[in-house]
């Protein structure tokens, strides 16, 4: 049989970097670094580190898997464009998984995956046995709790308070082995509404289409 697939994946969509490395169902090293900024110039430095943490080198992965959001809109360009520019890199394919998606991974039967869309808002999708049945939608915090009285905690998977940073990074990657040899589109950032904030006055990285 052949080795299960090595797959480096990594987000930047919340105040952290995070990557983790895989092989299988098998988590070979995993790295979470709280940060509010700064993660355009720890993320490479920190994705050598869990490699190396594993005896890893870079031309032994078979793809790159990267959270495409949704979440802060810089992190989520630093984010996706070194998923690109890696995977161009190293001739492999580079994998898009949204947070919402990695969120409901593996649960059985109906949910809401819910992420804090700040400004008392929530990021909301549902799912049924892992599988999308609506688009991302932002809703109140308000509003959601009046269309869900009498929902259950095991029903909502918030990130911030029942799935760690690491099992939603893993889960992406396992979302990506799946995805493997399949066709899937180029990552791209997941946007669900425009920035609050004005645009720096440096640019951005540009995502290609």
């Amino acid at each position: 049989m052949p080795p299960k697939p090595i797959i480096l994946a990594f987000d930047t969509a919340a105040a952290h970097c995070a990557a983790v490395l895989v092989q299988g169902d098998k988590t070979l090293a995993v790295q979470v670094e709280p940060m509010a900024k700064g993660q355009a110039e720890r993320l490479f430095p920190l994705a050598q580190e869990v490699l190396a943490r594993a005896g890893i080198n870079w031309d032994a992965l078979n793809a790159i898997a990267v959270g495409t959001g949704p979440g802060n809109f810089t992190g989520i360009r630093i984010s996706v464009s070194a998923a690109r520019g890696l995977a161009l890199s190293l001739g492999i394919p580079a994998i898009g998984v949204s947070r919402l998606d990695a969120m409901a991974y593996g649960v059985q039967g109906p949910c809401s995956a819910v992420i804090d869309a700040r400004q008392n808002r929530l990021y909301v999708q549902d799912f049924v046995d892992g599988t999308a049945i609506s688009d991302v939608r932002i809703v109140s915090v308000e509003g959601f709790v009046a269309q869900h009285p009498t929902l259950c905690d095991a029903e909502v998977h918030v990130p911030a308070t029942l799935i760690p940073t690491h099992i939603t990074l893993e889960n992406v990657a396992q979302i990506a082995a799946a995805r493997l040899g399949k066709d899937h589109p180029r990552p791209a950032p997941l946007y669900v509404r425009a920035p609050d904030a004005a645009l720096p006055s440096d640019p951005a990285p540009t995502i290609l289409p």
